[in-house]
């Protein structure tokens, strides 16, 4: 519970653009590594340290300024094609990847299918925020269409009441950085402008 809790603060900070958001990430992954490890779930420690590394890549990046606009806040766009095509196949090969190993491990998932999906979609969720792509929330979008359904069925009520949790800040977060994308693309095309103008004929 207080895992799950400190996660949906780290979405929310990661919706205001804080730096914040990686140690809450950070910090939510440790919980739930004691939290799979007393409870002798060597298949979930595994996925939260994955989890936990990416939370360290991603607070690095955003603390060394590798995201940041020119008002000091952290810059954020849509991802390139070509971007969009890395994160759909990595995330497709590593479903299958992951989904191979639960199935082929019962003893790592109790549902290998949809439980690697929910992994990877979180990681590629996370590498996508790191990197300040307005896709991070599509990513999350599609996490809880599949983690909602199997978290109530799964009769983890409190888990499935934090996905749906997920889901309404998922939408303003998508909101607000969308929005955010579209004023700095406006910003740098009216900041070019006079040097057009200027521009010898």
């Amino acid at each position: 519970m207080v895992g799950n809790t400190v996660g949906l603060i780290a979405l929310a900070l990661g919706w205001r653009r804080s730096i914040w958001t990686w140690p809450a990430q950070f910090l939510s992954g440790v919980i739930l590594v004691g939290a799979y490890a007393s409870a002798h779930l060597s298949g979930g420690v595994g996925k939260q340290l994955l989890v936990i590394g990416v939370a360290l890549w991603g607070w690095r990046l955003w603390t060394n300024g590798k995201q940041q606009a020119q008002d000091g806040s952290i810059a954020v766009r849509f991802a390139t094609w070509k971007e969009r095509g890395m994160l759909l196949g990595g995330t497709a090969l590593g479903t299958l990847a992951v989904g191979a190993l639960f199935s082929a491990v019962p003893d790592l998932s109790w549902n290998p299918w949809p439980d690697a999906y929910i992994f990877v979609g979180t990681l590629a969720a996370m590498v996508a925020q790191a990197r300040g792509l307005v896709e991070f929330w599509f990513a999350w979008l599609l996490v809880d269409v599949v983690g909602v359904p199997l978290a109530f069925s799964s009769g983890l009520a409190f888990s499935g009441l934090v996905y749906v949790i997920y889901l309404a800040l998922v939408l303003w977060g998508m909101r607000d950085w969308w929005l955010r994308s579209r004023t700095a693309s406006s910003g740098s095309s009216q900041a070019s402008q006079p040097v057009m103008e200027g521009a010898p004929a």
